[in-house]
């Protein structure tokens, strides 16, 4: 049997005008969401670029640093008290004074004397505004964020770099610190996040899709970048409602959680919060994009076939000088989502990627004191101090 064209299908004038009238609808309106984009794009950059007043203040007046030392301002992430002070006394004991400042953020009321670490560089570094802090939550780039406007009230303080309670030193204090400071550019790991759906399209216009990053929160800030992060009033807020973990009901896997499973986003704030910020605010030329921190990652999979990742936690058998040149000899970071290889640079010139290494065991950590590999060590100044 022929099929009969349709009278509709013939080719009259009026049908002609028909089509090309449809056809100019659709392409107004593929120019006016093209054109409400670039919009909701632009007035997220301005309001990112529109300081907070009260953030200000915490900062205070900022006095450019003439001819003085530059300082790295170490900012420590603890739970309480930091496991791996021995480590870190050694690495500051070989430190000139007036090249480094030391920050703590611990839990609330918690207190660094002579009660609760034996390294007196820790002594009173903690402090004043500490939260309580949540894994997966916002409340850790909110500690990251008072970390930073401590930090800035100090003009000499031009580096600020992110440690982790469970982080060691892959060199010496003098390494460590020509590295960091000959540098003009800010090292923050960032990538496309392409396969994971932790973007929830409740941020959008605040956050565009093509904007969204994920890298390691262990990131190390030139001072533009860091007074960036404290003054932010836009991206932030954003996260705070919309990134966050599933809830323990989603991941109860119950028939009457799945429809909420599929429209709830697991998002980690702290794997993607400066990552997305400096991706919106366009500083991607200005950063080395990845961490000085190692992290050897391990897959696992729980009863539901569900693949996840995990940081490696370094005993003391794996602590071998071996195993530390192995680290320290990596040179470049392959990004499968963007098939990019980071071959890594300091001020053009080509260095070791990793200084610093996590998460180390008090064990593993003893071991490569002993072994020297941090610096010279005096045992006395920290197991015995004076009284």
């Amino acid at each position: 049997m022929k099929k009969r064209a349709s009278p509709l299908s013939a080719s009259s004038p009026s049908s002609a005008s028909s089509v090309a009238f449809s056809r100019g609808r659709l392409w107004l309106g593929l120019q006016l969401v093209i054109w409400l984009s670039v919009l909701a794009c632009s007035l997220a950059l301005i309001r990112i670029a529109a300081r907070s007043p009260s953030l200000d203040a915490a900062v205070g007046e900022e006095t450019p640093l003439s001819g003085g030392t530059p300082k790295i301002a170490f900012l420590f992430l603890s739970r309480s008290h930091l496991p791996l002070d021995f480590v870190w006394h050694a690495f500051f004991q070989n430190a000139e004074e007036q090249k480094y400042s030391i920050y703590v953020h611990s839990e609330p009321g918690f207190v660094f004397d002579r009660t609760t670490t034996r390294s007196p560089f820790f002594f009173g570094r903690q402090i004043p505004d500490s939260i309580k802090v949540i894994w997966g939550e916002s409340t850790m780039i909110e500690a990251e964020r008072l970390l930073l406007a401590a930090a800035l009230k100090d003009p000499a303080n031009q580096r600020f770099a992110f440690i982790s309670d469970s982080c060691v030193p892959l060199y010496n204090f003098s390494y460590i610190y020509n590295y960091v400071i000959s540098s003009p550019k800010s090292f923050v790991d960032s990538f496309l996040d392409k396969k994971e759906g932790r973007y929830s399209p409740k941020m959008f216009p605040t956050i565009p899709r093509d904007r969204w990053r994920k890298g390691s929160q262990w990131i190390t800030l030139v001072r533009k970048h860091a007074k960036i992060v404290v003054a932010d009033t836009v991206v932030f807020p954003a996260f705070r409602r919309f990134c966050k973990r599933l809830s323990g009901g989603a991941l109860g896997g119950k028939q009457k959680n799945k429809e909420a499973t599929k429209k709830e986003h697991d998002c980690i704030p702290d794997e993607h919060y400066v990552q997305t910020l400096f991706s919106m605010s366009q500083l991607d030329d200005e950063l080395e994009r990845r961490t000085l921190t190692y992290t050897s990652w391990n897959q696992s999979i729980d009863a539901k076939d569900k693949r996840s990742w995990h940081p490696k936690t370094f005993e003391f058998a794996d602590a071998s000088p071996q195993h530390f040149t192995e680290i320290k000899g990596i040179n470049h970071v392959y990004y499968e989502t963007e098939y990019r290889t980071e071959w890594c640079q300091c001020n053009a010139t080509f260095v070791p990627c990793f200084l610093f290494a996590r998460k180390f065991s008090r064990g593993a950590a003893m071991r490569i004191l002993n072994d020297g590999l941090v610096g010279p060590f005096d045992a006395g100044s920290f197991f015995f101090p004076d009284s």
